[in-house]
């Protein structure tokens, strides 16, 4: 059952400061996986003034050896200690604090605080890890000056790092060493981080504008140390861009990045010593994909950006968590966009958006961007607060333009550089400096849900004019029932019926922004002398669904012409999915393709000089899941079959013309933007191709199995292993082994063989998938590894769905095991169970059924016991 205490829940209304500040931290930490012993010196200042005479300092799992107030020992009488952290009694203004305590790195498979994996000591101290290395304030508007001393065995940690420079280093007796760092800059604690272990480094130097050399260190493991260029290079244009286009210079002599395979998230901005997944650091040809090497400058950029929007300037408290990452997430995209297709980067923002932030908004896991409360704050590292957030900034961008987006956070920079400030500091900057009112933006940050714009438009040949109707609404969601209207710039531009774009005022402007406010709103556009069709949120300017009223031939002629990558997306997207929802509702098979869908995707194969990467935007179908976002109750089945039906007949209707872009984009391998296209597009023929004829299934497959062999890098590998090992009727048994064989030693290659085999829709993928738990290479403690099975299991939509709920019953078993040794990830894999009452009745029940079993686990975590509350609150235990 869930204990009491998993209830406890934080409110953003009652935050209060601190009462007292820590200017100086100096850390002594002697290393050792089973016992390690931090002595930690703290000087205090009283803030405030009050009647309060205690002082409760946040601690968990620590045993205190030592306590001392300004060098002399603390009476039993001035503290207590339990199991939240220590309290001191009728505290001085001022004092020095000194404290020893023990910790046990190697026992601690949370994999927050200071922990031991793969034979290295890291942390990760976002959002309250802190409190597991030592008694302190763990808060992030709590900023102080880090000294940190590391102590540790030569032989098995010969590399000590820590935040900042390195000032002081030697030799210790029975072959230790120690060495001392010095972090200028006050953070608060979630930004500290150390690592120790047996690491190669790859260096490199950057020089800023104003001529200082920076030191970039990237530390792996030793076999890793040839697969770093790609995330040098990321790193080092990451820092030009930001100087040119922020102004923001680095402002430390050496920047270090760490790579573990042993981590929960994606990556962590500590103050210039980011720890990294591995996945986001380690690419080459032959070990990473092209959507790898994306990954990797993404989030090595994300992770740079965060020095100035996250960390010089950082958060007051928890539920800002938008303001250092929604912010980030948008330079991050602005910056792939810069180097890469814009309008290709776009569509990937969206699908994102689309596939992960607009089903939490429509569930009961809905919250705003700036969440109102909390239990655990672990759980609220959502696409919500990432996406959705990075949506609002964009909208901001958009609202002011580039310069004056540039204007505001110039200012805001200035003004709160080393402070800990809110969402609303950054958005009077955002004001101030363009003398410009964001008090009606501002909801969008408090009100949950995603809007729903309709739109409707009529063209009156007499008056020449075209009068567009804009209405919004925004559904309920928990907690929320009543929505206020938000302002939403609409990107505009109206198409003849050549494909050109009307003028739309008198300054000659053929885009422009309109800006919804009401509930309704219309626009009229005169001197049009045709009719014109309308594209609307061109570049997907808000984060709403759209929907407006156009038949098939506007969709197709959009799909074909409109200048606007996003729109032209879309368009063959709702065309595709029209098609997809009448054979799911209709539960017949699709006897030929339609016509508007046909012309939009012949023309799309016909136009050889597009981007392809681009092409290959355009002819992917939605997906499953996307399909089921756009039903009242998702069909699982129903969706499946027409989706593999569909992909059946444009295999089938095109198969000549997928065979000749096969035969003709064959090439040798190059990592330039144009080639990456072409091998998406390539990958895409082969796998229409396997759908072409069921006639033609054993000849197409053996395409597939000669790429796989003869291929030179691991995009082509790995696209052909995916279409052999998930298509439902060949035998890729020796293929699996072959490929485990030869990538047995390389971790993130190993993950996607276990993926791709847990998301296989085979009908007996999930007997398979229990074998791969028990598998060598399996690990629980590794959250890579957990997730390329579990993870991927639970984005395999006919399995995990199954209608019998043995998806839902071995998964919620899985879940049970994962939460006593890592709780967070546990609750972030739980979320799909979340969303029980899309589904149809049978189903729903199985999804409860699991939720139940969850909720009546031992010892619940607090993080898994939140996610399950909220998901089903008459579970057991939950009330």
């Amino acid at each position: 059952m869930i204990a009491q205490d998993n209830n406890a829940v934080i409110h953003r209304e009652d935050y209060q400061p601190p009462l007292y500040r820590i200017t100086e931290v100096a850390l002594n930490v002697h290393l050792d996986p089973e016992n390690t012993e931090v002595e930690a010196c703290l000087h205090f200042q009283r803030l405030t003034a009050g009647p309060e005479s205690e002082l409760h300092l946040d601690g968990e799992s620590l045993e205190l050896l030592s306590i001392l107030r300004d060098g002399q020992p603390l009476a039993e009488n001035l503290f207590r200690s339990d199991a939240t952290g220590l309290t001191l009694l009728n505290p001085e203004p001022e004092f020095l604090l000194e404290t020893r305590v023990k910790i046990h790195p190697a026992a601690n498979s949370t994999l927050s605080g200071l922990y031991f994996a793969g034979g290295q000591f890291l942390t990760q101290c976002e959002a309250e890890g802190f409190r597991r290395i030592t008694y302190y304030l763990d808060r992030p508007d709590c900023l102080a000056k880090f000294t940190v001393t590391l102590h540790a065995s030569r032989k098995t940690c010969p590399v000590l790092l820590a935040n900042g420079n390195c000032i002081a280093q030697g030799d210790e007796d029975n072959d230790w060493h120690w060495a001392r760092w010095e972090d200028p800059y006050p953070k608060p604690a979630y930004l500290f981080a150390m690592v120790a272990g047996d690491l190669a480094v790859q260096r490199d130097v950057f020089v800023t504008q104003s001529g200082r050399s920076v030191t970039l260190e990237i530390y792996v493991a030793e076999r890793d140390l040839g697969a770093c260029d790609q995330a040098m290079e990321s790193l080092k244009r990451a820092m030009r861009w930001d100087e040119e286009g922020y102004g923001r210079e680095y402002d430390l002599d050496r920047y270090m990045i760490v790579a573990t395979d042993s981590f929960n998230m994606g990556a962590m901005e500590n103050k210039g010593l980011n720890i990294f997944n591995s996945k986001y650091v380690l690419a080459s040809p032959e070990t990473a994909t092209d959507t790898d090497y994306q990954g990797v400058e993404s989030v090595i950029a994300h992770e740079y950006f965060h020095n100035w929007t996250g960390n010089r300037v950082t958060l007051r408290d928890w539920f800002q968590l938008s303001l250092k990452e929604g912010l980030t997430v948008f330079r991050d995209q602005e910056f792939s966009a810069d180097m890469n297709s814009r309008g290709v980067q776009r569509i990937g923002d969206v699908r994102r958006l689309r596939s992960a932030q607009f089903p939490e908004d429509a569930g009961p896991l809905a919250h705003p961007v700036r969440p109102d409360a909390y239990s655990e704050i672990n759980n609220f590292y959502t696409a919500t607060v990432y996406e959705k957030g990075a949506e609002l900034v964009r909208m901001i961008h958009t609202l002011l333009g580039k310069e004056g987006f540039r204007r505001g956070t110039d200012l805001y920079f200035e003004r709160h550089d080393g402070h800990a400030v809110t969402i609303e500091d950054f958005v009077e900057a955002m004001e101030e400096a363009n003398h410009y009112d964001l008090s009606r933006f501002r909801c969008w940050y408090s009100q949950a849900g995603t809007p729903q714009v309709k739109a409707e438009g009529s063209y009156d040949p007499a008056s020449r004019s075209y009068t567009l109707t804009l209405q919004q609404s925004t559904p309920a969601t928990p907690g929320q029932p009543n929505k206020e209207p938000v302002p939403i710039p609409v990107r505009m531009a109206l198409l003849n019926t050549q494909g050109e774009k009307a003028v739309l005022d008198k300054t000659g402007a053929v885009e422009k922004v309109i800006l919804l406010e009401q509930a309704s709103q219309s626009w009229t556009f005169e001197g049009l002398p045709d009719p014109v069709i309308p594209s609307l949120l061109r570049g997907f300017s808000a984060p709403v669904r759209l929907d407006i009223a156009l038949d098939d031939q506007a969709r197709s002629f959009l799909a074909g012409v409109d200048d606007d990558p996003f729109n032209r997306w879309e368009s063959a997207q709702e065309l595709a999915l029209k098609t997809l929802l009448s054979g799911v509702k209709n539960h017949q098979e699709l006897e030929v393709l339609p016509a508007a869908l046909k012309q939009a995707l012949s023309a799309t194969l016909k136009q050889s000089q597009m981007d392809p990467a681009f092409r290959a935007e355009l002819l992917t179908l939605p997906s499953e899941d996307y399909i089921g976002e756009q039903m009242p109750v998702i069909a699982v089945d129903a969706i499946h079959r027409a989706r593999e039906t569909l992909l059946d007949k444009i295999g089938a209707h095109f198969h000549d013309e997928w065979l000749g872009l096969y035969q003709d984009l064959a090439g040798a391998y190059e990592r330039d933007g144009a080639s990456i296209g072409r091998r998406r597009l390539r990958n895409m023929a082969l796998s229409y191709l396997i759908h072409s004829d069921h006639s033609r299934h054993e000849d197409m497959t053996l395409h597939a199995r000669q790429q796989y062999v003869q291929a030179d890098n691991m995009t082509d590998r790995l696209a052909a292993f995916q279409l052999l090992v998930q298509h439902p009727k060949h035998d890729a048994e020796d293929i699996l082994l072959d490929f485990y064989q030869k990538w047995q030693d390389y971790p993130l290659v190993i993950d996607k063989w276990f993926a791709i085999q847990a998301m296989a829709p085979r009908p007996d993928t999930l007997r398979h998938v229990q074998h791969l738990l028990v598998h060598p290479a399996f690990d629980w403690k590794v959250p890579n590894r957990v997730r390329a099975v579990l993870g991927a299991f639970s984005m395999n939509p006919t399995l995990f769905h199954a209608a019998d709920g043995s998806g839902y019953a071995f998964f919620a078993e899985q879940i049970r095991r994962l939460d006593d040794i890592n709780p967070q990830t546990a609750a972030r894999l739980a979320t799909p169970l979340s969303r029980w009452q899309r589904y149809d009745k049978v189903r729903q029940q199985g999804m409860m059924n699991a939720l139940q079993l969850l909720a009546a686990k031992a010892k619940l975590s607090r993080d898994l016991a939140e996610v399950i509350q909220r998901s089903y609150p008459a579970s057991p235990g939950s009330a």
